[in-house]
């Protein structure tokens, strides 16, 4: 197996894994979490990284969590619809997990990253999920993230995430925005996107010579 076809040595040994989580306001520590969906990414056929199975859940708040109504009507979440189907907070951690811990052994890889658009709100929130229920398995890394903000910057001079969608030739349904699902789901296909494409250009591993065969500056040696 070559390098470009192990995933656990594209990222240094871990798994990126794209988070999006939708909550009852912007406050981790007081705040309820009230959606989060994880999508493990993938290897395809030709070593390029693609999405992979995505797995969410809703949400409980937690007892004595804050709800602020201008985050509920932006996400359109009712957090006590009787038809919600949500679980308790150790619960939807543990079905996020199970499966993250599986991606990691089926790439031998030491532990996940977390992959988001604005990735330390939503590392924000899971960690503080974690300290609440004092849970000891979360498989990703406590302060480490891939944030596509950055990639997005750096590949189309965008920032917003429908900007950046549509910069990168993807379709935006403004319609499915602010569910935990599709936020996740459509920031996976930009991460892909753009990481493809660079390994495309620069190849894997990155090498001068193939840098400079696309016409891409190297970055000099300090």
């Amino acid at each position: 197996m070559t390098d470009a076809q192990n995933l656990s040595q594209r990222f240094r040994g871990f798994l990126p894994v794209v988070v999006d989580v939708e909550c009852g306001g912007f406050n981790s520590d007081t705040d309820a979490l009230l959606e989060i969906a994880a999508v493990p990414i993938d290897l395809g056929e030709n070593g390029e990284i693609v999405r992979g199975k995505t797995v969410s859940t809703h949400v409980i708040p937690f007892p004595g969590a804050n709800l602020e109504k201008k985050a509920l009507e932006i996400t359109g979440i009712d957090p006590f619809h009787p038809l919600r189907a949500a679980r308790e907070e150790r619960a939807a951690l543990d079905h996020i997990f199970d499966p993250v811990r599986k991606a990691m052994k089926a790439h031998a890889c030491q532990r996940a990253i977390l992959v988001g658009h604005n990735a330390a709100f939503d590392l924000s929130f899971v960690n503080a999920a974690v300290r609440r229920l004092q849970h000891k398995r979360s498989p990703f890394h406590p302060f480490s993230t891939l944030d596509t903000v950055s990639f997005a910057a750096l590949a189309y001079g965008q920032t917003v995430l429908a900007k950046a969608v549509r910069a990168a030739g993807l379709k935006w349904d403004s319609n499915e925005a602010h569910s935990a699902v599709y936020d996740a789901e459509i920031t996976a296909d930009l991460f892909c996107l753009i990481v493809n494409r660079w390994h495309e250009y620069a190849g894997w591993p990155m090498s001068v010579e193939a840098l400079e065969a696309a016409d891409i500056a190297p970055i000099p040696t300090i």
